[in-house]
């Protein structure tokens, strides 16, 4: 079995500067043509690119195999006419020598486009890419480069946004104080990163065919998903016009928070239990079997609402902010009291919602059992 040891020279530089014409075949003949090519520009790669297919063919033979080395180069100027004349002098090579296989070394980009050439009439055992040393930091960028830019979405994920960003700058520059220029490219750079990070992008273009979907199909989600909509919609309101109020004008950001907490998760919570009994109604309508999963979140829905709810009202009235909590018209609860309400009734519920969950989904095991049951009989 016979080695090719392949330097290939698309842009012909080792011709060019050796006056020799390709391909050169041989250990001496390649040893002279080194010489020649280090004479004509000693700064060429090319002259380490023969000497790599030197040392590869010395390393081959050391291991008793058998390997010749060879240099083709591209002898037109247009790359589609370079391409055929090293296909050309390769497929001479191949009925020269009996070669089974072929190591490309190469020194460039340009270069290594010629591989799948070789791999059309040879098998390539490995292509070692010759850097210069002093040279290694700029093609090792030169590569990053190149496969960035062949990456149309990393380009419009990247490029797009930073230059947007650039032709803002002095816009926002000439209108405002530079610390409010930077904190508004901040801010648009960051929506973008999200955008892209949480694929909204995706969800963005999937939602419409989900909502035709949706509507052919006769959903009942469909309307629950509107109704919680504008439950958040008014919670979030409701929830906004508290920290708004002139009796809680200039507190610091906690108790605020705590206010827009306290009178939104009600509804917040009254709008994801809404779309969570519709998501059950289709599950119901449409497989007659309801999964464990549809049945737990409603529960745990009012189980998160009741926990953050008691949370919220036991800060607010440790602070003042709110009156003490009466059951049943004549007990009145200390802020402990309230917590600790709150927070056994939301574990009651979710309790209530995983033993729900395990009865229907043993009761809908039993009918698969006897279902089977049935049809072997």
């Amino acid at each position: 079995m016979t080695t090719l040891v392949l330097c290939v020279d698309r842009a012909n530089d080792i011709g060019r500067k050796s006056g020799l014409s390709t391909p050169v075949v041989g250990w001496e003949a390649i040893r002279s043509l080194v010489t020649d090519v280090g004479l004509a520009d000693p700064e060429d790669s090319s002259v380490n690119c023969l000497l790599e297919a030197l040392r590869v063919t010395r390393e081959l033979r050391d291991e008793r195999e058998d390997a010749e080395v060879a240099v083709i180069s591209g002898t037109s100027e247009n790359a589609v006419g370079a391409d055929r004349a090293v296909a050309l002098q390769l497929d001479e090579l191949v009925a020269r020598f009996d070669v089974d296989s072929a190591v490309v070394v190469i020194d460039s980009a340009e270069d290594e486009r010629l591989v799948p050439v070789v791999e059309s009439r040879l098998r390539v055992d490995a292509v070692d890419r010759v850097v210069v040393r002093q040279a290694h930091d700029i093609e090792s960028t030169y590569y990053l480069l190149k496969q960035f830019l062949a990456d149309e979405e990393l380009r419009s994920t990247i490029l797009v946004p930073v230059g947007v960003a650039l032709l803002l700058l002095p816009l926002l520059l000439v209108q405002f104080t530079p610390a409010v220029a930077l904190a508004g490219l901040a801010a648009l750079l960051g929506a973008v990163l999200l955008y892209k990070g949480l694929a909204i992008d995706e969800f963005l273009a999937n939602a419409p065919d989900q909502v035709r979907d949706a509507l052919y199909s006769g959903q009942v989600s469909i309307v629950t998903y509107a109704v919680a909509a504008g439950l958040a919609i008014v919670g979030l309101f409701l929830g906004a016009l508290a920290v708004r109020s002139p009796a809680n004008s200039g507190e610091e950001l906690l108790v605020p928070s705590l206010l827009f907490i306290y009178h939104s998760v009600p509804w917040l919570a009254l709008a994801a239990l809404t779309a969570s009994a519709g998501r059950l109604l289709d599950e119901l309508i449409g497989n007659e079997v309801v999964s464990t999963s549809y049945l737990n979140l409603p529960f745990g829905v009012i189980a998160i609402g009741l926990v953050l709810r008691g949370f919220a009202g036991f800060l607010l009235e440790r602070q003042g902010e709110l009156p003490h909590l009466v059951l049943f018209g004549q007990l009145e609860l200390t802020p402990v009291q309230r917590l600790v309400v709150f927070i056994v009734a939301g574990i009651v519920i979710s309790l209530v919602g995983v033993r729900i969950s395990a009865t229907v989904s043993d009761e809908t095991l039993d009918d698969v059992t006897e279902t089977g049951a049935k049809n072997k009989s």
